[in-house]
């Protein structure tokens, strides 16, 4: 059975995405019922909402929609990653709120859409170290130039649980795979940092990639962090972008099909149900 870190739902008439007036493609609504479907088709049996980034002033408008959801009946989702702002003032008041949420299990700020400067700030650090001891981690989402930049985050709060997501965002339509394997090399030993095998079939070229083209990254990601220190995600619905979650759902299997029975409960399940005290 697998279990789903990363899914975006999108609600355009509940919530604002400002991102999508520049996305056509994936400017539509993405729901859950019609995920739970293709779930259960597809042996997801549990699952996380990732955040979709929308606007500041509906952040916990999205956790509330993932908490009515929950309610309607028993089904995979089990949770919500936030988003947040730690670049602002107002974050410790946040994260009181978040801290007496049971739904919300972590948070992330998309950092490709902010200047660097943003997570240098000796606000945002100080902020993001506000989740050490409290349980909730910290999604990285960097493209992969910036994963120096993850580095630096990273290492300024070395009690805070990190997850890099998509495995770094590897640039696999161009083949750069030299550059970015030093760098997940480099980034996979911090003790304190997750890998995240999640729809890097997006990041291939929408024509003509295929199972070999992202092998490599895959295999990589989980040779640097260790079965025991990675997790899967579909990021449904951006993993349309290359074919969708049963062409994701079906290479995993495919990489994977040689693994242990003990390796693949870590990456399908185990780690996920740890990690998140689930």
């Amino acid at each position: 059975m697998l279990f789903d870190t990363h899914l975006h739902l999108i609600y355009p008439e509940k919530l604002s995405y400002p991102w999508l007036d520049n996305f056509e493609v994936l400017n539509k609504p993405s729901r859950y019922d019609e995920y739970k479907k293709r779930a259960s088709r597809l042996g997801i049996k549990g699952c996380l909402h990732m955040e979709v980034d929308v606007a500041k002033s509906h952040i916990r408008d999205e956790t509330e929609l993932v908490g009515d959801l929950m309610k309607r009946e028993k089904g995979p989702l089990k949770g919500a990653i936030s988003s947040c702002r730690p670049e602002s003032k107002q974050f410790p008041e946040f994260l009181e709120w978040a801290q007496e949420n049971s739904i919300i299990k972590g948070f992330r700020r998309v950092l490709h859409v902010v200047p660097d400067e943003t997570s240098k700030s000796e606000i945002f650090r100080s902020n993001v170290k506000r989740l050490s001891g409290t349980g909730l981690t910290f999604d990285v989402c960097v493209a992969s130039h910036q994963l120096e930049l993850a580095a630096e985050l990273i290492d300024c709060c070395p009690d805070v649980t990190f997850i890099l997501d998509h495995c770094g965002v590897p640039n696999i339509k161009d083949g750069d795979f030299l550059e970015w394997k030093q760098k997940i090399t480099e980034l996979s030993k911090r003790e304190n940092l997750m890998g995240k095998i999640s729809g890097i079939i997006a990041y291939g070229d929408r024509n003509t990639w295929g199972l070999e083209n992202v092998r490599p990254y895959f295999e990589h990601t989980v040779s640097a962090f260790g079965d025991k220190k990675i997790v899967w995600g579909s990021d449904s619905p951006v993993c349309n972008l290359g074919g969708g979650i049963e062409t994701w759902v079906a290479v995993t299997y495919a990489i994977t099909s040689e693994w242990t029975k003990d390796e693949k409960k870590s990456l399908f399940w185990d780690n996920a149900m740890a990690l998140w005290d689930l």
